[in-house]
């Protein structure tokens, strides 16, 4: 039942935050690439200086860019960014088709992926197995500790990326 009720207070904030540039009466309605860049931009948010080296969606500066330390991004540099840096992750995991890629890219884009490449997520994906909810949802600790939001991050990319697209 809390699972039900966090997936419905997910997709209610989701949907108040939705951009006029996407206004439709529900997430639900948008593509999954679009799912995915509010899903992410919600819990990401726009990146500060301090947050150095990550600039405006959570992009860790590589070297050889063009970024500089102490310079925030506009929102419009910050989503261009974003997007394609999320296209990269989405067009890794291409092969394993849609939604699968579009839920391994979102997760890649927060943990990189090395880690998807490795976790059981990918592995039962790749097998054709798509019991996923447990092993998604553990990907939620950062600094070795169980960290709330992360969790109700993958319950909400989960719910909305994946089990709502399902076609049985």
């Amino acid at each position: 039942m809390r699972k039900l009720l966090m997936f419905f207070v997910a997709m209610l904030t989701l949907a108040v935050a939705t951009p006029t540039a996407h206004a439709k009466r529900s997430i639900m309605e948008l593509p999954l690439f679009e799912r995915a860049v509010l899903i992410i931009k919600k819990y990401e948010t726009l990146h500060r200086p301090c947050h150095w080296p990550a600039v405006g969606y959570g992009h860790m500066v590589q070297p050889g860019e063009p970024f500089r330390k102490g310079v925030q991004l506009s929102e419009r540099q910050a989503d261009a960014l974003f997007r394609k840096d999320l296209m990269k992750f989405v067009s890794l995991y291409k092969h394993m088709g849609m939604p699968n890629a579009i839920l391994l890219g979102t997760l890649a884009y927060n943990i990189g992926p090395g880690a998807v490449n490795r976790s059981t997520v990918y592995k039962k994906l790749k097998r054709g197995d798509r019991n996923i909810y447990k092993e998604y949802t553990a990907h939620c600790h950062y600094k070795g500790k169980w960290h709330r939001q992360l969790h109700q991050r993958r319950m909400t990319e989960y719910h909305l990326l994946f089990a709502a697209s399902a076609k049985w």
